[in-house]
């Protein structure tokens, strides 16, 4: 679940139920592109809220994968303290869904040709940095996590922890966009994917 951050358009904060309006969007970056999301530099927008572990965890990959630079990143503190950041995401989600009135929540991928949030769901979103990273947009970072693994078994130490969760999820989301071969200068990196794929701790759902 991502992180609520703000509800209602108004001073007061107001409550709305998922009959009333939908608050969680999962349109999908390079799966079903004739709906328009396809990858591109800089096309897109991540609000990321500074308070939420969710948001923490998608900071982590795009550190990782040196996708910083591949994407605007917004990061939504107190609503009195980045009024135009609030205001720019609800923008968003009314651009998705006309008169909507439910919770803005982050992490948030935007779409910042159409206006429009892509998705809001954190899974999907870590998936979708994939294409991302298919389109050469981090060749260092992959570079500098390669010989990082030459060193460790996993990315922050020696044991698995909810990054490598996190990073092996997108890593292995690549084929997803043609770009199977993007991994194949990177010995390091493919043992490592293998080596999670086969980990009885990865959950079916991360899988």
């Amino acid at each position: 679940m991502p992180e609520t951050v703000s509800r209602g358009s108004s001073s007061t904060d107001t409550f709305t139920t998922a009959a009333s309006r939908p608050h969680r969007f999962r349109g999908r970056i390079g799966v079903g592109l004739a709906g328009g999301f396809y990858p591109a530099p800089h096309r897109y927008q991540l609000y990321l809220s500074e308070a939420c572990p969710y948001s923490g965890r998608v900071a982590v990959v795009l550190d990782l994968l040196g996708l910083k630079d591949a994407l605007t990143t917004t990061v939504l503190k107190l609503p009195a303290e980045t009024p135009a950041a609030f205001a720019s995401l609800r923008g968003a989600y009314e651009a998705t869904w006309h008169h909507y009135d439910g919770p803005l929540t982050a992490p948030a991928l935007c779409d910042r040709w159409s206006g429009r949030v892509v998705s809001n769901h954190t899974p999907d979103i870590l998936r979708d940095l994939a294409g991302l990273l298919a389109d050469g947009a981090c060749e260092s970072a992959l570079d500098r996590l390669d010989r990082q693994l030459a060193c460790h078994s996993y990315v922050l130490g020696d044991e698995l922890g909810t990054a490598d969760r996190d990073l092996w999820v997108t890593l292995t989301h690549l084929d997803h966009f043609d770009a199977a071969g993007t991994l194949a200068p990177y010995r390091h990196i493919e043992e490592y994917v293998r080596r999670l794929g086969d980990h009885p701790d990865l959950s079916a759902d991360e899988r």
